[in-house]
């Protein structure tokens, strides 16, 4: 009995707890909210949004240049690199980027910042490992995304999603800590682990989540489709798709893991889940696009 008397105490605790904190949150969220004009609220808002994703976009490339130990590649080190990519420069709508080279750990190339103020990176193995026409048409597909503004983009996307799961979370606070206040308290006061309180705070967690991984989801497939538009520019630029198509192949092989001097090839196909949030496409699906893109029929590019 003694025991069982506590354990309703503290299930009456646990319960006045958890809705006092849920009322508090509530209070202050009426507090901030009534405070603003719902028009300037929102307005607030979007603006905030816009604002963070812009900064994000401005303000990151350095940063991320520092991460990554990026050098820059003068002019007179490589006169050849900088006439091919101010050719392809010449032929799209942008200007010469800055360019840098960088230990990436794989062979891979970056692009970064707008049309008007982009930086390419390069990783040092892909100068060894591409011929001359294949490396052009990665810079071309680098270039691509540098034309359409793909960063500020993906940079403005990032900060509205951030905004928008945020309002959601500071939305449901109140009622996720009601509910756990009582599904606790419930369970201590009856001895029973499960209740409908419970049942609904687990419903609106799977949504959140839900919630989470679709708009994540969209995120991903808006990448993986500005990577088969920019294949396609560079396509167009070069003349040449079977160059980038092996480009992509030698990097993917290049990339896979290595044991002594010998690379271990990975085959494994891709499952649903992995697919839908996978910033890129499957290495596979690029490289015949651009083989029939060529060809006008499906090949397989060695």
């Amino acid at each position: 009995m003694g025991r069982r008397t506590l354990a309703v105490l503290l299930g009456f605790l646990v319960l006045g707890g958890y809705l006092g904190a849920a009322s508090l949150v509530y209070r202050g969220l009426i507090v901030v909210v009534g405070g603003f004009d719902p028009l300037a609220l929102v307005a607030a808002l979007v603006g905030g949004t816009l604002l963070s994703g812009y900064l994000s976009y401005r303000l990151g490339p350095a940063g991320l240049l520092r991460s990554l130990d990026a050098r820059p590649l003068e002019r007179d080190r490589a006169p050849g690199l900088h006439r091919r990519i101010d050719a392809l420069a010449g032929s799209m709508d942008l200007e010469s980027p800055s360019v840098f080279v960088a230990s990436l750990g794989a062979p891979n190339a970056l692009a970064m910042g707008s049309s008007r103020r982009g930086s390419l990176v390069l990783d040092v193995g892909l100068f060894r490992l591409l011929s001359a026409d294949e490396l052009t048409a990665i810079l071309a597909h680098e270039l691509a995304h540098l034309e359409n503004d793909d960063g500020l983009v993906r940079a403005l996307a990032s900060a509205s999603v951030q905004t928008l799961l945020g309002v959601a979370l500071v939305v449901a606070a109140p009622l996720a800590l009601a509910l756990t206040g009582i599904g606790y308290g419930l369970a201590l006061i009856t001895g029973r682990r499960d209740n409908l309180a419970l049942r609904v705070r687990a419903a609106l967690g799977a949504g959140v989540g839900l919630a989470v991984f679709a708009v994540t989801a969209l995120a991903r497939a808006r990448s993986r489709r500005r990577e088969f538009a920019a294949d396609d520019r560079a396509a167009a630029v070069t003349g040449d798709p079977l160059a980038l198509a092996r480009a992509l192949r030698r990097i993917e092989r290049a990339s896979q893991p290595r044991i002594g001097p010998f690379r271990v090839p990975i085959e494994r196909e891709e499952g649903p889940l992995e697919r839908v949030l996978s910033t890129h496409p499957a290495t596979d699906e690029r490289v015949e696009r651009l083989a029939e893109r060529a060809t006008g029929r499906r090949v397989r590019v060695e």
